[in-house]
């Protein structure tokens, strides 16, 4: 099973009492996957198509619970590659699918305003809990994080944008062919959207992978911080050691200023140490002791360009 699978079965399960939540659940299940049906003088009724048993189980309890109908129910088998069952609820056109389209604002004459349907916090959860039923998608949490609706409807698409933004979630909206999708890539806003929706055990598995994941990728960006600067130690090392030798090319240790022969000194008998090390050893600070380094590459390019070594 697919996260996506897990979380929308979780959602699935949910259980509504206040009729205004799954009011505003149903509409955007609707608006998702749902069409219209017309029959004749002026008639209307829909169908609602999605490939999980447990949606249409959901979309069919609540059309007879709350509306009084009974649609009927159709299952085959999808034409892409895993071949996976479409479920298809239909209700006949009739005056009371006219008047239920008309009601739940979906007539085809009307545009998109689910406000009324909104009002309260509870209410917007259940919203977008359809949508992410009706059309939504998100990456495991092994992967990159990575949630999204998809919708043929450009006002729907604002609308979901419009109710995550009032739980202070930035998601974005592209989109691609004939479609528009609504996403969010931050892995705390998917986390949060989970947990906003109702899909608490989702939630609860997303964040203890996203713990493993986030404290596995903290400890190599440890590593590979000190893996660089411990080749950055091991070339400063080989570059200070060769300039004390191509300086003791053309002079003895017993020509040099005593902090410069102490410098060369302690650089060959430590060839592996770094710089703090080698400061620590001479009694001064680091920045001390590079200078005298510096001094010492001066030297050599002083003496290089003379000619007194090779």
């Amino acid at each position: 099973m697919s996260f996506t699978e897990q979380v929308k079965n979780e959602l699935a399960r949910i259980q509504r009492d206040d009729k205004a939540c799954r009011t505003a659940e149903l509409l955007a299940l609707l608006r998702m996957s749902g069409s219209f049906v017309t029959g004749s003088r002026g008639r209307w009724g829909l169908e609602f198509s999605t490939g999980s048993s447990a949606v249409a189980r959901r979309v069919l309890v609540y059309l007879k619970k709350d509306f009084g109908f009974m649609p009927s129910a159709m299952v085959r088998q999808g034409r892409r590659l895993r071949k996976k069952n479409v479920y298809t609820l239909v209700v006949q056109p009739s005056e009371m699918g006219l008047s239920f389209l008309n009601t739940m604002g979906l007539s085809p004459m009307a545009g998109v305003d689910d406000s009324p349907f909104l009002e309260s916090s509870e209410e917007k959860r259940a919203y977008l809990a359809g949508a992410f039923l009706g059309g939504g998608s998100v990456s495991r949490p092994q992967s990159d994080y990575h949630l999204e609706m998809v919708t043929q409807s450009l006002r729907f698409a604002e609308e979901i944008v419009k109710t995550m933004a009032f739980f202070r979630m930035n998601a974005r909206m592209t989109d691609r062919k004939n479609d528009y999708i609504v996403y969010i890539k931050d892995g705390d806003e998917v986390s949060e959207f989970l947990q906003i929706v109702g899909a608490s055990q989702s939630y609860l598995d997303f964040e203890s992978v996203r713990v493993v994941k986030d404290m596995r990728n903290r400890v190599n960006r440890q590593v590979n911080c000190e893996t660089a600067n411990l080749q950055k130690t091991v070339d400063a090392a080989v570059h200070q050691t060769h300039m004390v030798q191509r300086l003791l090319q053309g002079n003895t240790l017993s020509s040099l200023s005593p902090k410069i022969r102490e410098a060369c000194e302690v650089r060959l008998s430590h060839p592996n140490a770094s710089l703090s090390e080698l400061a620590a050893i001479c009694g001064i600070t680091k920045s001390g002791l590079a200078h005298r380094f510096k001094k010492i590459e001066s030297l050599v390019q002083a003496m290089e360009e003379s000619g007194k070594t090779g």
